[in-house]
């Protein structure tokens, strides 16, 4: 079957591109943004994308069309496909009738941390020996000295067994959005998925460009709450009451729920199943405790990784406890998790340049994150202080999500960089409610704040501060977008 695919160079679409085309399908796509990481996965994998929308692009007519949630009535291929009656769907619906069928799905979901998360678990269970499919919504970044593992982390995305060695049901993680399927299927994606394994990882207002309001939101986490059956598993943190009130509205399904030990709860709260103790503040070595309340025991297992910030040891915790929940110990999922290398754009370090003077030598880091919500910001920041410790933190950072545009979160902004030394806010053209206003008016702001709508203004003001006063620095790039290339631009200008 010939598969076009509308909006092809969106994560979701991207990866659900990659699984079409295991299934045997011949792939081809269309996007009016094409930009890596993803445009670059699909080429390397030999998927034919074209620019734009034209009719021409369904000309001779696919088998079916799969139309992303960018898709809009209007737009020149989607008009053509609904004149000449083309068959279509949505990614979501897609993916539950050719993949998802007869599997078993751990669904990660949340505000923040699926795509993370969802890489985690996938890696735990590859690790432990069970070739699983998977679909994340970025690319992974493998680096393992086993080739089976290399190649099944290769893409974003990967097809599995669909059943086990012992003839069960197979297994595929799946990042779970709670954005729509498509212009005719308002619908969140992860409604489709009907999980048995389900992780909720938080519960944030955001994509203000479809939801009301949170309540709207919880309403839809709701619908996949209802579809899954009394013998699945819901892993979800303590201590989140927006993830509390959607639970009282029903709930069938057992559930575990995780927290962080500290000096404000150094014993933990009653009922909670799942604990980490950090040995090392900045979360790259920790302890998971499991306690079972049938067997009357707990089970440790200790994480000594790469990864950093409280945020990546709550993510790693819900992995677990998934893991878990279909038979791999605490000690086995420990053990990948100390193995695991991260994914691209969630602090991916993409340059370590030294500077030598006659006097001294001075170090300048950058870092590529996906962060775009204030809280995703705050969290990254604090995990980065925590990490480089001595480094000045630059952090730039570009507000292009749907929400960022409609100004939802503009009185957050400036207080959620504030562990940043400084920060660099872009403001593209268009941005109706005026970024040097909010950054300007901003209160008991401790740091420096900057807005500029230029990348190559920005890209000058870091080289004329690099290195000052012979310290190190670090540069965190902050977007869910291309940022016109500000990350190869600005590592040839300080390489030059």
């Amino acid at each position: 079957m010939h598969v076009h695919i509308l909006g092809i160079c969106g994560t979701f679409m991207g990866s659900l591109a990659l699984l079409a085309r295991d299934l045997g399908h011949t792939v081809t796509g269309s996007d009016a943004n094409i930009y890596p990481p993803m445009s670059t996965q699909l080429e390397r994998a030999g998927v034919t994308i074209e620019e734009g929308y034209d009719a021409s692009h369904l000309q001779p007519a696919p088998d079916l069309v799969i139309v992303g949630n960018a898709m809009k009535r209007g737009i020149e291929a989607v008009e053509y496909m609904l004149d000449e009656g083309i068959p279509y769907t949505s990614g979501p619906q897609f993916l539950s009738e050719h993949v998802l069928q007869n599997r078993h799905v751990l669904a990660v979901a949340g505000t923040h941390g699926k795509t993370t998360t969802t890489t985690m678990l996938a890696w735990v269970l590859h690790y432990c020996g069970i070739d699983t499919g998977f679909l994340i919504g970025g690319v992974p970044l493998v680096h393992s000295e086993d080739e089976k593992l290399t190649q099944a982390f290769a893409h974003s995305s990967y097809l599995g067994a669909d059943k086990t060695a012992d003839g069960k049901r197979g297994y595929f993680v799946i990042e779970a959005d709670e954005y729509d399927s498509a212009f005719f299927d308002k619908r969140s994606k992860f409604v489709h998925y009907r999980p048995r394994t389900a992780i909720l990882n938080n519960l944030e207002f955001d994509h203000a460009d479809i939801f009301k309001d949170l309540d709207a939101i919880q309403t839809q986490f709701h619908h996949m709450i209802r579809m899954i059956p009394s013998t699945g598993q819901i892993i979800m943190p303590a201590h989140t009451p927006s993830l509390e009130a959607t639970i009282d509205k029903g709930c069938w399904t057992p559930i575990w729920r995780t927290e962080i030990l500290d000096a404000a709860n150094p014993q933990g709260t009653e009922g909670c199943t799942w604990k980490a103790q950090l040995i090392e503040e900045d979360g790259s070595e920790f302890l998971v405790h499991y306690h079972d309340a049938k067997q009357g025991q707990t089970v440790t297992g200790k994480v000594h990784w790469g990864m950093s910030g409280r945020h990546n040891v709550e993510n790693a915790m819900v992995a677990v406890a998934a893991a878990f929940d279909i038979g791999i110990s605490v000690e086995q999922a420990c053990d990948a998790l100390s193995q695991f290398s991260g994914i691209k754009r969630r602090m991916e370090l993409i340059a370590d340049l030294e500077h030598n003077t006659a006097d001294s030598s001075s170090k300048v880091q950058i870092f590529d994150d996906f962060a775009h919500h204030p809280t995703a910001i705050t969290t990254t920041l604090d995990g980065a202080k925590k990490k480089l410790k001595t480094a000045k933190i630059w952090a730039v950072i570009e507000p292009r999500s749907n929400t960022m545009k409609l100004g939802v979160h503009k009185d957050n902004l400036a207080a959620s960089a504030q562990l940043a030394d400084e920060v660099i806010w872009y403001e593209p053209a268009g941005l109706e409610w005026g970024l040097t206003e909010v950054i300007g008016n901003a209160k008991d702001i401790s740091n420096k704040q900057y807005v500029m709508n230029d990348t190559q203004k920005i890209i000058d003001h870091l080289l004329a501060q690099m290195g000052q006063a012979n310290k190190d620095d670090a540069i965190i790039i902050m977007s869910n977008g291309g940022f016109e290339g500000i990350h190869q631009r600005l590592l040839a200008a300080l390489k030059a």
